[in-house]
């Protein structure tokens, strides 16, 4: 190891000891020590992030990137992969928001699942899902990160799934894992094609002779780009493969919180700045990036105004702000990126949090429509997801307004294109504005609309994370796109900033907070001071209305066009060619045999004296012919050469 980060190796490996312990023991251990082992690992995690940080800042380390490197993984020919963990801004700034959200999503989970079945299964899963986010987030070279990608997919099938004694969350954490495979195949064949294209997987080597051959464009680097992008789009949840996100709502609520918030749905974001080298390289990928993130961020909105489960909101929402990072990878702005990914992180935990606080409080109840007037009776959790309803909706001073607009000032600056994504971007944000105060009124003014329904503040447990939250989405963007991208800058490159000037971001800023309150009007409006308004609304569109409130049917159709016909030839294929040709060709041979050997037997088992002697008689003149005959000159004579002293011994 280089330098003083003598810890680094451990902040995968303690997480990774909590699920070793909990998973073979904790069925047997009493439950606080289930809670102890299940909180020490991310917090001596969190511990060993925030001391190698403060050797980072504090200038104790010498270089801005370190490695550590295990002996080989890997060693064939000129071919050397070892289990090297990058330490650089990009990594550190990952491995605080992992381990920090990560711990107060522990911290809440300790009151939310504290009557739940199988609560040490629970937190294994959880200390799993760190270890692998992690390793993905240290690894220095694409098949390490492959193997933390592939084990967060491991993981959120398990955690989406915990429920699995209900079918809808088994069929839900199946339905995450098959379409992550999907992506993961097309990540598996980049990692081939640089492999093949540049003979090494280390992030940095690739980078360095990315950087030797200034020339090399496109071509080669365009596929390869094209499959790791089809990777991120399946664990970033965007078009075409976002249908699993809002299905994995199915899994406990902090379970959403983690994964799709803070960690495994940002891993494709991640993925893309660690390769900004490559990305760089290729004009087209950047542009199908965009294009993609834009359309993305667009679609899962409007499907989200009106959704009207409380989680399933928040899921497209994730959904939409995934599409903003992704905008701003595509237009080369990864600081911007990386900064809105810190900033979701905050408000989008706390935002689940939340509604698992409403949740929680009312008896396990999501429907927004039998919600209301929990304002009071829930005052803590009301101002904390306040917080993050002006946060995400992109207000000043909140986290959201600072990073979000990075991101469309920066799309802004690339030319027509570039203005054709702000102007995508900022209608964005306009829906996201009413969609998010329309669920913050439905769920807390107004009348309850349930009086069967008795709702009550959550446990400290729970609240104590939600005002830790709070207070990072209301602050967490004062450091600026200008020092926190000047942070980042020797990891993912600088701001793309050229033709821009402070009067027009300015401008733009005023331009998305003046949309923004129009949606927060528009939702006042609907759900506040005319209630009867949205249900006429919904009458008189009647088909825009069931176009949205049935996802424009993406899953139905993908079931018509994929699902249904891969199944109808896997059952052709297993009940014709399997069962009946195989299984059954051979059940037909071996019973013709059995007959055959019966008729064959039937023969001799005649119960004929005489024929017992006859068939006596041949077989003894058959071995006195083996005998006597010299059959190693006969057979010799047609030229055939045997060895047949085994039979006649050595003397004849």
């Amino acid at each position: 190891m280089n330098g003083p980060l003598l810890f680094l190796p451990l902040i995968p490996l303690l997480p990774f000891a909590g699920f070793l312990l909990n998973g073979l023991f904790g069925s047997r251990l009493p439950k606080p020590l289930v809670t102890l082992i299940a909180l020490l690992a991310p917090l001596g995690s969190l511990a060993i992030v925030v001391h190698d940080a403060y050797l980072y800042w504090s200038g104790a380390l010498a270089v801005p990137a370190i490695e550590h490197s295990a002996p080989a993984w890997i060693s064939a020919g000129t071919l050397h992969i070892d289990f090297g963990f990058v330490f650089d801004q990009l990594s550190l700034t990952m491995l605080l928001i992992i381990t920090g959200v990560g711990f107060l999503i522990h911290i809440y989970s300790v009151g939310y699942m504290a009557h739940e079945e199988g609560y040490w299964r629970y937190f294994a899963y959880l200390n799993l899902f760190l270890f692998f986010m992690t390793v993905l987030v240290l690894a220095g070279n694409a098949l390490l990160m492959f193997v933390g990608w592939e084990g967060v997919g491991l993981a959120s099938y398990l955690l989406i799934g915990f429920y699995f004694k209900r079918t809808s969350a088994a069929d839900a954490g199946k339905k995450a894992f098959v379409v992550n495979r999907i992506g993961d195949f097309g990540f598996l064949i980049g990692i081939f094609l640089l492999l093949a294209n540049f003979g090494t997987l280390s992030f940095s080597e690739i980078a360095t002779k990315l950087a030797a051959n200034p020339g090399w464009q496109g071509g080669v680097l365009t596929c390869i780009a094209l499959c790791l992008l089809l990777g991120a789009t399946g664990k970033s949840a965007q078009l075409p493969l976002y249908v699993w996100l809002p299905d994995a709502m199915e899994g406990p609520t902090p379970v959403s919180a983690l994964i799709h918030a803070a960690t495994m749905v940002t891993a494709g974001v991640y993925m893309i700045a660690r390769n900004h080298a490559l990305f760089d390289r290729s004009p087209l990928a950047l542009t199908v990036i965009a294009i993609v993130g834009t359309a993305t961020a667009l679609l899962a909105a409007t499907i989200a105004l009106v959704q009207t489960d409380i989680k399933r909101v928040l899921a497209y929402s994730t959904v939409s702000q995934l599409g903003y990072m992704f905008l701003g990878c595509g237009v080369a702005a990864y600081s911007a990126a990386v900064f809105h990914l810190m900033t979701h992180a905050f408000f989008k935990a706390l935002l689940f949090l939340a509604a698992g606080s409403v949740i929680h409080g009312l008896g396990g109840e999501q429907d927004l429509r039998k919600m209301g007037g929990l304002r009071k009776k829930m005052p803590i959790t009301f101002w904390t997801m306040t917080a993050a309803v002006f946060a995400i909706a992109g207000f000043f001073p909140f986290a959201g307004f600072f990073s979000k607009d990075a991101i469309l000032y920066a799309a802004f600056l690339q030319g027509t294109n570039g203005k054709i994504f702000w102007a995508v971007g900022v209608f964005t944000a306009l829906l996201t504005s009413f969609y998010m105060f329309r669920l913050w009124y439905l769920a807390f003014l107004g009348k309850p609309r349930s009086p069967e329904l008795h709702p009550h503040e959550s446990p400290w447990s729970m609240l104590g994370p939600l005002v830790i939250l709070a207070a990072l989405s209301v602050g967490g963007g004062w450091i600026g796109i200008e020092k926190f991208g000047g942070f980042l800058s020797p990891a993912v490159g600088p701001m793309p900033t050229k033709g821009g000037s402070s009067s027009l971001e300015l401008t733009l800023s005023i331009a998305a907070v003046a949309l923004a309150i129009v949606g927060w009007l528009i939702a006042h409006l609907l759900y506040f001071a005319k209630p009867e308004k949205p249900a006429q609304l919904a009458a008189s569109v009647s088909g825009p209305y069931k176009l949205l409130l049935n996802k424009y049917w993406v899953d139905e159709l993908y079931g018509a066009v994929i699902v249904k016909p891969i199944l109808a030839v896997s059952r052709f294929l297993l009940e014709w060619l399997v069962e009946f040709a195989i299984l059954g060709g051979l059940a037909w041979l071996l019973a013709g045999l059995a007959m055959l050997s019966g008729a064959i037997l039937q023969k001799w088992q005649s119960g004929n004296l005489r024929s017992y002697a006859a068939w006596l008689a041949a077989g003894a003149a058959a071995l006195l012919l083996f005998a006597l005959v010299p059959w190693t000159s006969v057979l010799a004579n047609f030229g055939i050469h045997l060895n047949l002293v085994h039979f006649y011994g050595a003397g004849r």
